[in-house]
């Protein structure tokens, strides 16, 4: 067998989003402050979601990255929190080119390139999760193979 490579759950950029996505979210539901996008292009309870999407992101991809227990179990973490993460800043995005168009061309690309990062990221926990797997049954069928004759 082969050597397995898992890439690094620590990743700086990953981190950083992770930390300031519960942050984001907290802050807007207690100030009770939302940008105006989203208060235009969201109905209430999706405000809502998005914010505690936010927050959930946040708690749910750090606690996969720091997980002390089995490895697939906190890449899986991660990977549903980055996907959530993609989709929630998507929103955003779609949120503020609807209501401001060209204007938000800056904005809205710097959110996407987060959103394309979060895909992008979930891309390679998934091609992780799929070696792990393999590694695990290769493993596992190798003391059957030795005692056959």
């Amino acid at each position: 067998m082969g050597t397995l490579r898992i890439r690094s759950r620590h990743q700086p950029y990953e981190i950083a989003v992770l930390i300031a996505a519960p942050v984001c979210g907290v802050l807007m539901m207690t100030l009770d402050v939302r940008p105006t996008s989203v208060q235009t292009a969201m109905p209430g309870p999706i405000q809502v979601a998005w914010e505690l999407g936010l927050i959930a992101v946040g708690v749910g991809g750090l606690l996969g990255i720091l997980w002390p227990g089995r490895l697939s179990t906190g890449l899986g973490l991660e990977l549903a929190s980055v996907l959530v993460l993609g989709t929630i800043t998507g929103m955003y995005a779609v949120a503020l080119v609807a209501m401001s168009g060209r204007q938000s061309l800056v904005a809205t690309s710097f959110v996407m390139a987060v959103t394309v990062g979060s895909l992008w990221r979930a891309a390679q926990i998934t091609v992780d999760l799929r070696r792990l797997a393999r590694a695990c049954e290769v493993v596992s069928y190798e003391p059957l193979q030795v005692g056959v004759t």
